[in-house]
C-alpha cells in the first residue's frame, strides 16, 4: 500500500465507521472520539490529538463538513476544503480513522460509534459536551484536554 493509499484508507463513511468501531470494540480495543473543524492545523491541534490518542487504542475524528463549518463559523470558513482537511488529519500517524458529519453537532455520529472515551479540547465542563449523556450513560468517560496557550484559529478572519 502506498502512503497515499494508507491515508485514504483511514477516511471512512458513517456506515464504515459504525462497522469498524463495532469490530474494534469486539476486539477489546478502547475507542477515543473527538470532533472539530480542523481547518488550519497547527501545533495546538497536534498536541491535542496526540494526547487524545494516548487515552485509548483507536482515535476516530469526526470532521465537520464544509457546510457545517460555514454555518458555525461564518461564510468565510472553512479556509481549507473538506478533502484537504480529511487528508491532512488522516495523514497523522496517531489518527486511526476520520469521518465527515454534516450536522452542526456530532451527536448522531457519537451514537453510531459509542466510543469508550469522548474527548474535547478547551475549558468545557464535561456535562456541557455534546455526547456526554450518551457516552457516560453507557459506562464511558468524557475527558477535556486543555488548549496549548497561544494556538487557536478561532479568531482568524
Amino acid at each position: 500500500m502506498t502512503p497515499l493509499e494508507r491515508i485514504k484508507y483511514k477516511i471512512k463513511t458513517r456506515e464504515d465507521i459504525k462497522a469498524l468501531s463495532g469490530q474494534w470494540r469486539s476486539e477489546g480495543l478502547n475507542i477515543v472520539f473527538t470532533n472539530g473543524c480542523f481547518d488550519l492545523l497547527h501545533y495546538g491541534h497536534i498536541d491535542y490529538l496526540s494526547k487524545a490518542k494516548a487515552l485509548g487504542d483507536k482515535l476516530i475524528i469526526g470532521l465537520n463538513s464544509s457546510d457545517s463549518v460555514s454555518r458555525l463559523k461564518g461564510k468565510h470558513r472553512p479556509i481549507n476544503d473538506e478533502t484537504t482537511r480529511l487528508h491532512v488529519l488522516a495523514s497523522l500517524e496517531f489518527v486511526d480513522a476520520v469521518v465527515v458529519f454534516e450536522e452542526d453537532t456530532p451527536l448522531e455520529l457519537i451514537k453510531a460509534i459509542m466510543p469508550q472515551i469522548l474527548v474535547k479540547g478547551g475549558d468545557y465542563k464535561a456535562e456541557e459536551i455534546v455526547g456526554y449523556k450518551e457516552v457516560s450513560g453507557s459506562g464511558g468517560k468524557v475527558e477535556i484536554i486543555p488548549f496549548v496557550k497561544g494556538y487557536s484559529t478561532t479568531n482568524i478572519e
